[in-house]
């Protein structure tokens, strides 16, 4: 029986929250030393970054020991680097704790935050915040929220636990329910489950439906309307990207704020907070796979645009 690798303790310590970039170097290409490997990885890096990084000692092995450009390739050999932090502008809404104990956090996540450092939104993440502010540097997420949602997101403290919180969500053992804010059709008869297939392309920025196996399920229930305004309950029963927001759109109902459906809107300058996606992520329940609690856990936000409509419309 092969024996699984063994992935070594990071030599480098987290920088403002952010964890050190991890590369296993492919079992054969025709590189002949690490540097050679690395340029071509991170060749978007730009001219000379690589280069800079090797020269000030900045990539290491797994005994934490600066590589040098001349060392040569070794399949599977691991190194370790930190990438350099982009300059973001601070999203300027509180992350509110809901709940901590010594296996989760739960946290109140606000608009435009991403959960998890990726692309160009890295240090002003909620999970480096929360390293950060809870100095708790093994937190790690269980699931994801997209950036311009709000609500709630669990964390995982122990590494050892992050795989079973993770598996609640990928067996649909949590019961997630959202709130949103969007058109109001009185011809449209709700409550409804809407199903359908969804694909999401890599380099595309809008998922969209295609015929086949339903892979999306979604209920959809009015809790209130105002005018031409509706105030909806969705209950997804399954989880795939922008599902929600796709499935809104497909009633004729873009959530408010949607800067993907019905279409892709220019893009909105970085550090423009006016107009959130009127989407929240109100409730989690689920029964604890460590201790066994039945939690259930609720969101204090509220979606502008039917709290406050004129504030929200004038900006």
């Amino acid at each position: 029986m092969r024996r699984k690798n063994r992935i070594p303790p990071s030599p480098l310590p987290q920088r403002e929250g952010v964890d050190p970039v991890r590369v296993r170097l492919p079992p054969e290409g025709p590189w002949t030393t690490v540097r050679e490997h690395l340029v071509e990885r991170l060749s978007g890096a730009g001219a000379g970054v690589v280069d800079g990084m090797f020269t000030a000692g900045q990539v290491v092995d797994a005994a934490g020991r600066a590589v040098s450009p001349e060392a040569a390739y070794v399949p599977g050999m691991y190194v370790w680097f930190h990438r350099e932090l982009p300059d973001e502008p601070a999203v300027p809404f509180p992350l509110t704790v809901v709940h901590q104990d010594e296996h989760i956090v739960v946290a109140d996540k606000p608009h435009f935050l991403a959960t998890t450092p990726r692309g160009s939104h890295v240090a002003e993440t909620a999970l480096a915040r929360l390293r950060r502010e809870l100095d708790i540097p093994t937190l790690g997420a269980a699931h994801r929220l997209d950036r311009l949602t709000a609500g709630l997101v669990l964390f995982t403290v122990r590494p050892g636990e992050r795989g079973a919180y993770q598996t609640l969500f990928a067996e649909r053992r949590v019961r997630k329910e959202y709130e949103a804010v969007a058109p109001y059709d009185p011809s449209l008869a709700l409550p409804r489950t809407v199903r359908s297939r969804i694909v999401k392309e890599r380099g595309i920025l809008a998922a969209y439906e295609v015929a086949g196996e339903p892979n999306a399920v979604s209920r959809v229930e009015l809790i209130d309307h105002r005018g031409e305004l509706g105030w909806y309950r969705l209950l997804p029963a399954t989880g795939q990207t922008h599902q929600l927001r796709v499935h809104m759109n497909a009633l004729g109902l873009p959530i408010l704020g949607d800067p993907l459906y019905p279409v892709v809107a220019d893009a909105v300058p970085a550090g423009d907070f006016r107009r959130p996606l009127q989407l929240l992520a109100r409730s989690l329940e689920f029964t604890d796979p460590v201790t066994g609690v039945e939690h259930r856990f609720h969101s204090a936000a509220t979606l502008r645009a039917w709290s406050s409509y004129s504030d929200w419309a004038g900006q």
